[in-house]
C-alpha cells in the first residue's frame, strides 16, 4: 500500500511488545515499516479508547484496511472513514475458517485449497459480506509458516484489487452463507503436545500446522523435544504408540496409531533446529525408547 497510489493517513498497530531472548520491548513489524516510511503511527492497548477514535476522526481517512489486528474493533471504528467501513482479508475462502487461526486449522484439517477473501468488517467476526476471494492450492509439505508467506503476498494483491473497485464503485459486496461457516478458533497451547495415539498422517498435518511456531512438540527422558518436520510411512505398526525404532532409512521412525512417522527436523529445548540424522549425531535416541510418557521414560527391547 506504501508503493501504490492511495495516501495513508495513519497506520494502526499493536503496542510495542517484549520480543525475543532478551525480552526487550520492540515495536511490531508493521511498525517499524510505518516509522521507516514516516507514516503517521498509533500503537493502542485498546483501538476503541475514545482519545484513539479522535485521532483517528482528526486524520479523515475515506476507509479503513484491517488485516490480522488482533483487537476487537468498535462500531466507532468500523464506521469511522468517510465511507463509513473497513475492509478485511481474511486468510481463508469464507464462510470456512472464520476466526484467529485459519491457516493453522486448514492444515489441520487436510484441506487441500485455501485462499484470501476481502470482506467489510462488521462486529460479527469474519461474517460481512465479500468483495473478492482468490484460491491457491495448500502444497503437500507446507507447513503454516511457508503458506502464510504465500498468502501475505496474495493478501496484498486482493487488497489493491478491491481498492481499485471501490473508487471505480465497481466492487460488489456478497453476502456470505452463514450455514455454511466453519470456526477457527486460536490454537491452545495443549494443541501442540503430540499424541502418539493419532494417525501418522494426522500427526504429519499437525506438525505442518504448528511449524515453525510453536512447534509441535514430544517430551524425551523428561525434556522438550519438538518435531517441526515429518513424513507419514504405512505398513504394520507392531509397538506401542510412541515408541522409536532406529534404522537407516529412515534414521528414525516413531509408532502412531496408524502408521508410522519418520521425523525429518526436530529440536531440543534451548537447542537449534537440526535435520534428523544431525541431531541423533549430538543427541542419540536409544532404539526402543519411548516418547512421550513423562511417567515411563525407559525403553523397550530392541528389534
Amino acid at each position: 500500500m506504501l508503493a501504490g497510489r492511495f495516501p495513508i493517513a495513519a497506520v494502526v498497530t499493536q503496542p510495542d511488545r517484549q520480543r525475543g531472548r532478551g525480552r526487550k520491548p520492540s515495536p511490531s513489524p508493521i511498525a517499524e515499516l510505518a516509522l521507516d516510511a514516516g507514516t503517521p503511527l498509533l500503537r493502542p492497548e485498546r483501538v476503541g479508547d475514545a482519545q484513539v477514535v479522535e485521532s483517528l476522526r482528526s486524520r479523515a481517512p475515506d476507509l479503513g484496511v484491517v488485516v490480522a489486528f488482533g483487537q476487537f474493533l468498535p462500531k466507532t471504528v468500523r464506521e469511522l472513514p468517510r465511507l463509513g467501513y473497513l475492509i478485511n482479508a481474511h486468510a481463508s475462502l469464507l464462510p470456512r475458517y472464520r476466526g484467529a487461526a485459519p491457516i493453522a486449522r486448514s492444515i489441520l484439517s487436510g484441506e487441500t485449497r485455501t485462499g484470501i477473501s476481502v470482506m467489510r468488517v462488521e462486529r460479527e467476526m469474519d461474517a460481512g459480506p465479500v468483495a473478492l476471494t482468490r484460491e491457491l492450492a495448500v502444497r503437500p509439505e507446507e507447513n503454516c509458516g511457508e503458506l502464510s508467506e504465500r498468502l501475505a503476498v496474495l493478501a496484498a494483491e486482493c487488497v489493491d484489487d478491491v481498492l481499485e473497485q471501490i473508487v471505480a464503485k465497481t466492487v460488489c459486496w456478497t453476502p456470505q452463507d452463514h450455514s455454511q461457516a466453519t470456526l477457527a478458533p486460536k490454537l491452545d497451547p495443549k494443541e501442540s503436545r503430540i499424541d502418539w495415539h493419532e494417525s501418522s498422517e494426522a500427526l504429519v498435518r499437525r506438525i505442518r500446522a504448528l511449524a515453525p511456531r510453536p512447534g509441535a512438540y514430544t517430551t524425551y527422558d523428561g525434556r522438550t523435544l519438538r518435531v517441526l518436520s515429518a513424513a507419514a510411512l504405512a505398513g504394520p505398526v507392531p509397538d506401542p504408540p510412541g515408541i522409536v525404532r532406529r534404522g537407516s532409512d529412515p534414521a528414525l521412525r516413531i509408532a502412531t496409531g496408524d502408521g508410522w512417522l519418520a521425523p525429518l527436523r526436530l529440536q531440543r529445548a534451548g537447542g537449534r533446529t537440526l535435520d534428523v540424522e544431525a541431531f541423533l549425531r549430538g543427541r542419540p535416541i536409544a532404539d526402543g525408547a519411548r516418547l512421550g510418557d513423562d511417567s515411563d521414560t525407559g525403553t523397550i527391547e530392541p528389534r
